[in-house]
């Protein structure tokens, strides 16, 4: 399934005024189970560091959603956001200073070629690694650009059925993944050749997250690459499926998971 069109679509339509951008966010926040994780692990960061100054880099920025999140934990932390795609970054851009967010800034960047040498307490990606095939070498810039100490924190799903892939004649059901998913221990063993001192690594989206997954994500994306017309349909599809995703997503990111279709990943230099 072509992702990005669909992306494209929602992106036109939620960018028309600051409120509806905002709307957008909370959303995305509800809805994505990997937000929940993302969050959860976030809040923990920044214990004893909101009143401090952080210098944090949004790898694969997207819709920019994470960024905006941070900007609002502390107005003392630093945020570059950097994205391959001009569009959506001049698209934060616009947002950020329309709703006076003044520590953000996004830019256009390769991951594969940006390094910023002991620049960072934090660096966040998304959803990404699964984009780029030099993934090590992107590694080895995080942890160059990582100050001591600094973490590295990854969402990106694993070979355990990541991309909704459960076998070698699948395909992935995002077609732009280069990979369909990490096996943990060959991500774990990639940052410490790139460079990191510690690295831990979980599974999310276990049993439940999975289910919400499908009813969340999977069939509304599926039912919009078919039709646009299933835009009028959507909110009374999510009416009757909300509900049970929230309850399922609880469950997963309270829950630990033996194995699960995604993968939180924190390395540390």
């Amino acid at each position: 399934m072509q992702y990005d069109p669909i992306k494209r679509v929602l992106g036109d339509v939620f960018n028309k005024t600051p409120f509806l951008r905002r709307v957008f966010y909370n959303l995305l926040d509800l809805l994505l189970l990997r937000a929940w994780h993302v969050k959860k692990e976030l809040r923990e960061w920044s214990d004893n560091r909101r009143n401090e100054e952080q210098h944090i880099l949004d790898a694969g920025s997207g819709f920019g959603q994470y960024t905006y999140h941070l900007s609002g934990m502390s107005s003392k932390w630093r945020i570059l956001a950097v994205d391959v795609k001009e569009e959506q970054v001049s698209d934060c851009n616009r947002f950020m200073r329309a709703i006076g967010r003044q520590n953000i800034l996004f830019k256009i960047a390769d991951l594969v070629k940006y390094r910023e040498p002991e620049t960072y307490d934090l660096i966040l990606s998304v959803d990404v690694m699964e984009h780029i095939l030099e993934d090590v070498e992107v590694f080895r810039n995080f942890n160059a650009s990582l100050r001591p100490g600094g973490m590295l924190l990854i969402s990106t799903p694993s070979d355990q059925g990541g991309s909704d892939v459960h076998g070698d004649d699948e395909t992935s059901f995002i077609e732009e993944h280069v990979r369909d998913g990490y096996n943990i221990k060959e991500i774990e063993d990639k940052l410490r050749i790139a460079g990191f001192s510690k690295v831990q690594a979980r599974y999310s989206y276990g049993k439940p997250g999975q289910i919400s997954w499908r009813l969340s994500m999977k069939y509304p994306l599926l039912m919009l690459n078919a039709s646009k017309i299933f835009f009028v349909l959507l909110p009374f599809y999510y009416l009757v499926t909300f509900p049970v995703s929230m309850v399922l997503n609880w469950m997963d990111v309270k829950g630990s998971h033996p194995s699960g279709t995604g993968l939180i990943v924190k390395a540390w230099k």
